[in-house]
């Protein structure tokens, strides 16, 4: 396995237990070592969604809310390049949380990514 594909999963796993924080420094890893542009902004667009997630549990919504924003534009620029997980998926769901009142105590739910 190599070490991008390594992170990417490592990543997964992390963000599907809800350790969004550390899934987030674990694709700051794998976005520091990619070459291609369109992968690059995808892997961005994964470290805003957790980033995001991090900021809502802990009751930040402002926050929460930009980073959603910025995850789903980078997310749609690079979503083909990362064919092994549902970045469709979890757009949608970014989505659907940036058109709804973010209300706290709240965790939002996020599908696994595959």
């Amino acid at each position: 396995m190599l070490v991008r594909d390594h992170l990417l999963e490592e990543g997964r796993l992390l963000f599907n237990s809800g350790q969004y924080f550390e899934a987030h420094e674990v694709w700051e890893d794998l976005w520091r070592i990619q070459q291609d542009p369109y992968r690059k902004t995808c892997c961005q667009g994964l470290i805003q969604a957790a980033v995001g997630l991090h900021h809502l549990d802990r009751g930040n919504t402002l926050g929460a809310r930009g980073q959603f924003r910025k995850s789903v534009r980078n997310l749609g620029t690079g979503a083909a390049q990362i064919p092994e997980l549902d970045i469709a998926g979890l757009i949608g769901q970014l989505t659907s949380l940036l058109e709804s009142p973010l209300k706290l105590p709240q965790r939002p739910v996020i599908a696994r990514l595959k």
